[in-house]
């Protein structure tokens, strides 16, 4: 029987890991690519831990609408109705949200506005955009990429720097989300979604991400040629040979097996990103 809370339930619904790597991607960027900020700033605890409750409420109201698809997709990993309550997932959904957003509207009303924003299309992408193809996707890159580019946008500093970043983080997280929806794609299509893999078919998906995989590839290449940052410049470049593995074991790729290898090798992408700060 589901209670109304446990410990290692909630942990895993709000996917700890992926906050935690949120609160070292805005700390890194607030620390080695802006000036002045040290990692006492009140200020930055604040942005950071709202920025955080949006995303667990992202993540809680997500598996709440997908419970049904879950079941089929990935059942040992259930947790709505399984474990802790739904009335429970769905108070924690509203508090957290609430929280974010009076916490950045303290720090600035403009942020208390983004962040009303980016809850509302966090609920209507798990409620419907999910279940269409690309634009769920889209939102939900944007929203990673907006992760990013909120530390410039509150402190007012290296803003062609950090959209960089943050054009890199949309672009690889964008790219995930795709895989993650050739991942499940049986569970998607039994309850009428139409995600790319699903009415393209797999090929034509694939197609898409490697020309994807080039248009980025030459806009953050394009970018770089802005901050005249050798450091920047040679970290892209090296970058090759990973997207260079990773086409190739997406050309290959054909099973619920190797699609999850590819989801988590992004991540590896994205960390390795991250780190490349601390040598600014």
């Amino acid at each position: 029987m589901p209670k109304n809370f446990s410990f290692p339930g909630f942990v895993k619904l709000i996917r700890i890991q992926n906050l935690l790597i949120i609160v070292l991607t805005q700390y890194l960027t607030a620390l080695f690519l802006l000036d002045g900020i040290s990692v006492f700033n009140l200020e930055l605890f604040l942005l950071s831990l709202s920025t955080v409750f949006l995303a667990a409420a992202g993540y809680i109201i997500n598996d709440y609408y997908d419970v049904k698809i879950d079941y089929i997709n990935k059942p040992e990993k259930v947790i709505v109705g399984k474990v802790i309550k739904r009335r429970v997932v769905l108070f924690w959904h509203t508090f957290l949200n609430f929280a974010a957003i009076i916490i950045g509207t303290l720090l600035d009303w403009k942020i208390g506005a983004i962040h009303f924003g980016a809850a509302f299309m966090l609920w209507l992408y798990s409620n419907q955009l999910k279940r269409l193809p690309f634009i769920g996707n889209f939102i939900v890159a944007a929203l990673t990429g907006l992760s990013i580019s909120i530390i410039s946008l509150y402190f007012g500093q290296k803003p062609v720097l950090v959209h960089t970043y943050a054009l890199f983080a949309f672009a690889i997280s964008l790219i995930r989300e795709i895989v993650k929806d050739m991942e499940d794609w049986k569970g998607d299509a039994n309850f009428g979604c139409k995600t790319l893999p699903i009415i393209w078919g797999v090929r034509k998906t694939k197609l898409l991400l490697y020309i994807l995989i080039a248009v980025f590839y030459f806009l953050i290449f394009y970018m770089t040629q802005f901050l005249e940052n050798d450091i920047l410049y040679f970290y892209f470049s090296g970058l090759t040979l990973f997207v260079i593995y990773f086409i190739h074991k997406l050309s290959l790729a054909d099973t619920i097996k190797h699609y999850h290898f590819l989801s988590n090798f992004c991540k590896v992408i994205m960390l390795s990103g991250i780190l490349s700060m601390l040598f600014f």
